[in-house]
């Protein structure tokens, strides 16, 4: 679906149609420094989106849970990424923003989709086998569950389109299985949601290792970058940056390396990888990097300065996660209401 497109919903209660923006929400764990990776592949996507989809945004703590954290840092990791959302550009006045567990209505969802949830198709998920394949027995039954309440994170809020990394398709696609199934059993209730999945920039790789994401988690702090590292940090990372053979700068299979990082310029500068390559005919590594460094000082100061402002105002960010809390909630109450019903629970109610 092209973006900025609309559908056609016909009313049960009428003969005419009206026209809605598609709907697009997305989520991301608190889970320590906000990089590079998360703003390339995820964020500047959904600051782009919320003019032309209705659009929400949520930050996962459920999910975070599903690793060891603690109170003061769980409650530190939900008011630093709000700030550096915020930061980048997304809008409370054109999204919807708000905190998963502040919507009671997710953990119920997530527990009423196990009944239609295969113990199978979860012992199947990448990131679980990938998890215990180190761990064993040891990961928290968070972890093989978690799926399921990703499934609830969308299903309560019908939408559209889920702006996700490829790494993340098996989730979307057990999404619709569990939501078909559901519809199945008790009768048409969810919508069944497509991938959003962008070409460019939907997996930015590690600086130490083309083969691996960029990832917070990393035990090198050079294989990413952090929106908060500042301008020498990002000149001395960039500058660390494995490359390939050679020196000519050129994206080919034969460098993924320096393919990662022509993707990474790309994207911080509007330009086309073939625009970037002439730049830097004949020109070599050296150049080209530190170029590009200068490339995401740039680009990132502004995010920057927004961020030291938000981090000066303590109370904005809870503020307007309260405020998204209320609407997230009016939506997923009355997708509740319609679960409930289709399933037989809360008689007394009647």
């Amino acid at each position: 679906m092209e973006s900025g497109s609309t559908v056609t919903l016909d009313r049960p209660s009428r003969s005419s149609s009206v026209e809605r923006r598609l709907r697009v929400l997305s989520g991301i764990q608190p889970s320590g420094d906000f990089h590079l990776g998360n703003y390339l592949g995820a964020v500047r996507n959904w600051v782009a989106q919320q003019d032309t989809h209705d659009s929400l945004f949520c930050i996962v703590d459920l999910h975070a849970l599903s690793l060891p954290t603690t109170r003061d840092g769980l409650r530190a990791n939900i008011h630093g990424l709000a700030n550096m959302l915020l930061a980048s550009g997304l809008d409370p006045r054109r999204a919807v923003i708000f905190v998963q567990s502040d919507v009671r209505e997710h953990t119920e969802l997530c527990w009423l989709l196990t009944s239609v949830t295969q113990f199978g198709e979860l012992r199947r998920m990448t990131q679980f086998k990938e998890k215990t394949s180190s761990q064993g027995d040891a990961v928290s039954a968070a972890l093989f569950v978690y799926p399921v309440l990703q499934a609830a994170d969308i299903l309560l809020y019908d939408p559209d389109l889920i702006p996700v990394g490829d790494d993340q398709r098996q989730h979307v696609e057990l999404t619709r299985d569990v939501a078909e199934r559901f519809n199945t059993r008790y009768g048409e209730t969810f919508r069944l949601p497509m991938p959003d999945i962008r070409a460019e920039g939907a997996r930015i790789m590690g600086l130490d290792d083309p083969t691996k994401k960029m990832s917070k988690s990393s035990a090198n702090p050079n294989s990413y970058i952090a929106l908060s590292d500042d301008p020498d940090t990002i000149r001395k990372k960039i500058r660390r940056a494995v490359t390939d053979s050679g020196s000519e700068v050129v994206a080919s299979p034969e460098k993924p390396a320096l393919g990662n990082l022509l993707t990474i310029y790309s994207l911080m500068s509007d330009r086309s990888i073939a625009q970037i390559e002439a730049d830097y005919a004949g020109k070599g590594y050296g150049a080209f990097k530190s170029d590009l460094a200068e490339v995401i000082v740039t680009r990132l100061s502004p995010i920057q300065e927004k961020l030291a402002d938000l981090s000066a105002n303590q109370d904005i960010a809870p503020r307007i996660l309260g405020d998204g809390a209320g609407r997230a909630r009016a939506i997923a109450a009355a997708k509740m209401e319609i679960v409930r019903e289709r399933i037989g629970l809360s008689f007394g109610d009647r």
